[in-house]
């Protein structure tokens, strides 16, 4: 390390004693003839020649009482040039004493480590540990101590001072880089989960833009109800981005539903509308299988339940179990408004789209029969969001469709 790497504050009252520490920190022992002052503070020079002359690694700067000392701490951190090592006398008067003035300073930069230093026994060191919380970086000198042992102290302090900073770098270096590995793995898996939501889709002539949508519209009901309503407590940060990214995989069992059911483009037999029921219960065991072999078992857990139950009705006449209210899993609660008001305003092989504001009215007077009340009332507060990204579908119908209700459950896909 250069000097300037290499900061050390002292706060003393005497300013002789400031003298003193630079004449034995800053500059080559050999060369350094001590005066009387020198000799009072370090109780004579015999072994002045004994120090190495590695001192011109330190830089120091003086304050003269405990306040000024906190305020040269406070500086060096707003500079980002922090001290390595505060040597800070213990009686200032008619200041702050140095316990007072090491109290203050850790709680501004609590890596400092510092020396107290002391001709009196002012404090035993069971009264200073009562009064800070950092003793582990904290040492006592008695006066008069001679210039190698302060060297010494000088040398020790700072070196732990620096690796502490290396050590704290590394650690930063390390967390940025397992959060960046994180994200990558985050992406990974959401393409993986995409491509394999988006081949079931394809199956049935959808696109991509239909998972997105889905995302889209589940996204804007959790968003609200995790700020209002009876369901903040349970949506938290984690829960509601778990809903938004399983929710492409609603559908996904539609893969073992045969093409003559999944892509009939009339209505739907009864003997038929059963096979299309099972696709809930083949995306699920699939899903809850893999969420047994997976770290992300949350995430197809949730995505476990929204393909088992999204095609529930809050009354209790949907499919596959005919659950009704809260038995039905809050994530399929909310992925089925999301679900059946894209596949209104969407083409589907057996139907035109509807528009929007059709598509609106009939979603909210299903309230507390197919869907959950409360999140209905989520679905109004962000109709504009719902419209604005139903309007980027080139499935907008031309001609009006009003007075048709929504698909019974033996037609309902």
């Amino acid at each position: 390390m250069n000097q300037q790497q290499i900061r050390i504050l002292t706060i003393d009252d005497n300013e002789a004693i400031h003298d003193d520490y630079r004449k034995v920190l800053c500059a080559p022992i050999d060369n350094v003839k001590l005066d009387e002052a020198t000799q009072l503070l370090f109780g004579g020079d015999d072994q002045a020649t004994q120090s190495k002359s590695n001192n011109h690694e330190y830089l120091l700067d003086s304050a003269y009482q405990g306040k000024q000392g906190i305020e040269l701490v406070e500086q060096s951190l707003a500079q980002q040039r922090p001290y390595a090592c505060a040597f800070v006398d213990v009686r200032m008067p008619p200041g702050i004493d140095g316990v007072e003035t090491t109290k203050r300073i850790w709680e501004i930069d609590p890596n400092l480590p510092v020396v107290l230093c002391t001709a009196y026994s002012d404090h035993s060191w069971e009264e200073i540990s009562s009064q800070l919380d950092h003793t582990d970086m904290l040492l006592i000198l008695k006066k008069p101590f001679d210039p190698l042992e302060l060297c010494q102290i000088a040398a020790s302090q700072t070196a732990r001072w620096n690796l502490t900073k290396i050590v704290e770098q590394h650690t930063q270096s390390l967390e940025t880089r397992v959060q960046e590995r994180t994200h990558e793995i985050s992406q990974t898996r959401d393409v993986v989960f995409f491509t394999l939501a988006r081949l079931a889709e394809s199956r049935d002539s959808e696109t991509g833009e239909h998972l997105e949508r889905i995302e889209s519209y589940t996204r804007l009901l959790v968003e609200w109800l995790s700020q209002n309503g009876s369901y903040q407590s349970e949506l938290t940060d984690h829960h509601c981005d778990l809903i938004c990214r399983s929710s492409i995989l609603h559908d996904i069992g539609k893969v073992g539903i045969p093409d003559s059911v999944l892509l009939k483009p009339s209505r739907l037999t009864r003997e038929e509308f059963e096979i299309m029921k099972d696709h809930t219960r083949i995306g699920a065991e699939a899903l809850e299988d893999s969420a047994l072999h997976s770290s992300a078992c949350d995430f197809l857990s949730i995505a476990a339940e929204i393909a088992r139950y999204h095609h529930e009705r809050f009354n209790g006449t949907g499919y596959p179990h005919g659950i009704s209210g809260d038995e039905i899993p809050l994530a399929a609660r909310i992925v089925a408004v999301a679900d059946v008001f894209d596949a209104l305003t969407s083409e589907r092989v057996y139907k035109k789209a509807m528009p929007a504001e059709e598509a609106r009215m009939l979603i909210i007077s299903e309230s507390g029969e197919h869907f959950d009340p409360e999140i209905i009332v989520a679905f109004e507060a962000q109709w504009d969001h719902f419209k604005q990204f139903s309007q980027r579908s080139k499935n907008v119908p031309a001609a009006s469709q009003v007075g048709k209700p929504l698909a019974q459950p033996h037609t309902q896909r």
